[in-house]
């Protein structure tokens, strides 16, 4: 997948996130993930027809655009998610681990598909309309009918079960279900060893990339709230640290296996050609030796540096408690399992700290120039951590409007992440260093 952000997506300044009552409330303990909740999926043709959302064309008198099948179905690449099952590279994919088909395997299903359980599947639901509708909105058996009559709020929607995807905390919860894991479904290193692309992701970048099926208009912001720019990127590290070092308690700690799970180490420390020597110590690795298999450690890095300028008085933390995570990961798993509790009692407290701020476009500025500040004195050597510094750099300017004015900055940062596999650290932080006081 494409680093590079779609450049013509919402190029104003978004202040202040503006939250209703209902988000505030929102916690991953609340609602179960569409693929667990309690109702029937009533399938996407349920939602298909012109008098539905399957319009050919947009309408402008209605809360909702009403053509959403289409976009889905024409431009989203979810739509499409089932049928990459049938492909060359599944099926290989398949005969590596053993598996007669990827297209009936429940471990590719649970990501490619609306993988309900047979019982919650309703007469037209197909498995293989891939990740549709229901998959993000939830079963809409409650509310299917309820959801189209005059005068019924959003609220009520989500009361009877609807799936509140414009809540950022909640948005992120069910896409990092696929995108990057949970303890009963997980892309591991056996799975990629087998064939399968590494998994990227970030939640701003992804959601500014997604085929948009609804406008953040004034109407929009009124019934569901403004959760977009800055602080989707700011909920989507957040979630995604807290993700990983939970899953690093199932996969790393509680494991009995001989090997841990590689998944969470960065792959790149390993998959170079043995020539291609980059090591070089960084602040956030203090203390820990080339020839180590290292944990990936690009999420936390990216709190890093927004506690050092939204809340420094957390950062020192942070950063010791990162480094307390690497020098665990090579002691012991006693040692790992309190480094991995550090770190995310000082993630939770900067979630706390963050709660319901507003960030000012200074502000927001000077995250990127942390950033960029970074990545020319070298701390970002790893792959994984180059590129989510570049996704947060480009995220920002499109925040601030500014993605015009800085392109050629942005592709020249761009073009050293476009091959990983030629991706040369040096090369990352040279360009960083020549264009970084050009960002203001």
């Amino acid at each position: 997948m494409s680093i590079e952000k779609t450049k013509n997506v919402l190029s104003k300044y978004l202040p202040a996130v503006v939250l209703l009552a209902m988000q505030l409330c929102f916690t991953q303990q609340t609602m179960a993930l569409p693929q667990y909740d309690q109702d029937k999926h009533l399938g996407v043709a349920s939602c298909a027809s012109s008098v539905c959302h399957g319009k050919s064309k947009a309408v402008d008198d209605r809360h909702v655009m009403l053509n959403e099948y289409r976009t889905w179905s024409t431009e989203d690449r979810h739509a499409r998610a089932y049928q990459t099952l049938l492909s060359k590279e599944s099926r290989r994919i398949a005969k590596n681990l053993g598996l007669p088909s990827a297209h009936t395997a429940k471990i590719c299903l649970d990501c490619h598909a609306d993988n309900v359980a047979n019982e919650k599947r309703g007469p037209k639901f197909q498995l293989n309309d891939g990740v549709g509708c229901e998959a993000c909105h939830g079963g809409s058996e409650q509310w299917i009918e309820s959801h189209t009559e005059e005068g019924v709020t959003h609220k009520q929607n989500l009361d009877k079960n609807m799936y509140p995807t414009e809540n950022g905390f909640a948005r992120a919860k069910l896409c990092l279900s696929c995108h990057y894991g949970t303890k009963d479904k997980l892309a591991s290193h056996k799975i990629m060893g087998a064939g399968h692309p590494r998994l990227s992701f970030e939640l701003e970048t992804f959601t500014a990339n997604q085929p948009a099926h609804y406008l953040i208009d004034k109407d929009y912001i009124q019934r569901k709230g403004e959760f977009s720019g800055f602080n989707m990127w700011v909920v989507g590290q957040l979630e995604t640290a807290k993700s990983s070092l939970e899953l690093m308690k199932d996969y790393l700690i509680d494991d009995d296996h001989l090997v841990p799970e590689l998944y969470f180490y960065d792959c790149h420390a390993c998959h170079h050609p043995m020539s291609d020597i980059r090591w070089q110590a960084t602040e956030a690795k203090a203390g820990i030796p080339p020839g180590v298999i290292r944990l990936n450690d690009a999420n936390f890095l990216m709190l890093l540096e927004l506690s050092n300028v939204l809340v420094p008085q957390h950062s020192r933390d942070i950063k010791d408690a990162i480094i307390g995570l690497h020098k665990g990961s090579i002691a012991s798993k006693t040692a790992l399992k309190q480094a991995v509790a550090r770190l995310n009692t000082e993630i939770v407290a900067l979630d706390k700290a963050l709660s319901g701020q507003s960030y000012t476009a200074v502000q927001i500025k000077a995250v990127r120039s942390r950033l960029l500040s970074q990545a020319a004195q070298g701390e970002y050597r790893d792959f994984s951590a180059a590129e989510q510094a570049f996704l947060a750099i480009e995220s920002i300017s499109i925040t601030l409007g500014q993605v015009a004015k800085l392109e050629k900055q942005l592709n020249s940062l761009y073009d050293t992440l476009s091959n990983e596999d030629g991706f040369k650290p040096q090369q990352f932080q040279a360009v960083a260093g020549k264009v970084k006081n050009t960002f203001n």
